[in-house]
């Protein structure tokens, strides 16, 4: 890996200046291998690396941006002027300009602009306005196709909208993905969402998982979802697991999707937050063998282990462990449970998860940094 000759490891808790997180660029970063991007109150963007326990400055000057997703070296940001971009962080100036959210064309409305950091949803029939949203309501998704000049998805939508906006490369505008309205009840809304090559997996408001395939060959998208029972069941929590939720007390409980890469299973994660700054983690798959006799209903077993393999929820997939990587095995990394929907009871937590000794494993030298928001990212 090659580097400037500053650097400074990141041993003490006192990063509140821009001096104490300076340190050398990652020009050539180990493809692969798990980094942090933070967002900071101050001082802009800095990459951490957990192999050395240093935050290192990008080549570029990212200030202006917010990073809404990533996938390997590049992020989806936008500004405050609500102007999207695709960006590689480890590039020199090398940027993708995106269509305006205003060229949306939708079935219901439109977006127009309020002024230079504002848009709103008009409605065709009735003229009527939503209140104006902001580039922190903007949520979305990344794909980009690891090879040069390759292809790439991108997802975006504002929390409150009945619709996910995408574009693919050479798209001049954004197309429609309606969460509403032609949506079967079970499949509507969003609670989080994932995007795996063309393969859109949107996690429905009622837990059930909607399956898009958005590639070439199909004019926009198709809907491929396996058909569900309802309604959906969780097996119950272990009599310990219960007593120590209860003694401690739920902050938070989010659940999320991501995808096993080896067999493409589809898993719901639902993450605990209790108050004695705990974190527990637990993993379902849908078993279609288990059926009530009567109701049919759609159950789900607990996933204990994840074997070699490790999950990264803010990109909502699976990878092979590595140590040379540093990527761990049964583990789950882990920043928020909340990046697509927002919760006020969630919080940032920068972590790995074991799921085989059930502990978690924290940054110490990241806690006093003044951290607005952290994305784990798997630069390739």
């Amino acid at each position: 890996m090659e580097r400037c000759t500053l650097k400074r490891q990141l041993s003490y808790p006192d990063l509140e200046s821009a001096e104490a997180l300076r340190s050398s660029l990652i020009l050539q970063p180990k493809g692969g291998s798990p980094l942090l991007m933070l967002s900071q109150e101050k001082d802009g963007c800095r990459v951490y690396n957990p192999g050395d326990d240093t935050v290192y400055e990008t080549k570029s000057d990212l200030s202006g941006y917010r990073f809404v997703a990533s996938s390997g070296k590049w992020f989806l940001v936008i500004d405050s002027r609500m102007k999207l971009y695709i960006i590689d962080v480890f590039g020199e100036e090398e940027r993708i300009d995106l269509p305006g959210l205003e060229t949306f064309k939708g079935s219901h409305f439109k977006i127009e602009r309020v002024g230079e950091d504002k848009i709103r949803h008009v409605a065709f029939r009735t003229l009527s306005r939503t209140d104006p949203s902001t580039a922190e309501d903007v949520r979305g998704r990344l794909w980009v196709e690891d090879k040069k000049g390759g292809d790439f998805v991108v997802l975006w939508l504002f929390e409150r909208s009945n619709y996910i906006a995408f574009c693919k490369k050479g798209d001049d505008h954004y197309r429609e993905i309606s969460t509403r309205d032609g949506v079967l009840g079970e499949l509507r809304g969003v609670n989080d969402m994932l995007l795996k090559g063309y393969d859109l997996y949107i996690f429905a408001t009622r837990g059930f998982v909607r399956h898009l395939d958005l590639s070439p060959r199909h004019d926009g998208f198709i809907d491929v979802s396996e058909k569900h029972s309802f309604p959906r069941w969780l097996p119950p929590l272990s009599r310990d697991e219960m007593e120590r939720i209860n003694k401690y007390k739920i902050i938070s409980c989010i659940e999320s999707i991501a995808v096993v890469t080896s067999s493409g299973q589809v898993l719901i994660v639902v993450t605990y937050e209790l108050t004695s700054k705990d974190r527990v983690f637990h993993l379902y798959k849908r078993d279609p063998q288990v059926l009530y006799p009567t109701t049919y209903d759609t159950m789900f077993v607990e996933v204990h282990s994840l074997g070699d393999e490790a999950l990264f929820l803010d990109l909502g997939i699976t990878v092979p462990a590595d140590h040379t990587l540093g990527i761990e095995p049964n583990s789950i990394y882990f920043t928020r449970g909340d990046r697509i929907r927002h919760r006020q009871t969630s919080s940032l937590d920068i972590c790995v998860f074991s799921l085989t000794t059930k502990t978690v494993k924290r940054y110490p030298c990241l806690d006093a940094s003044n951290i607005k928001d952290a994305q784990w990212f798997l630069p390739s």
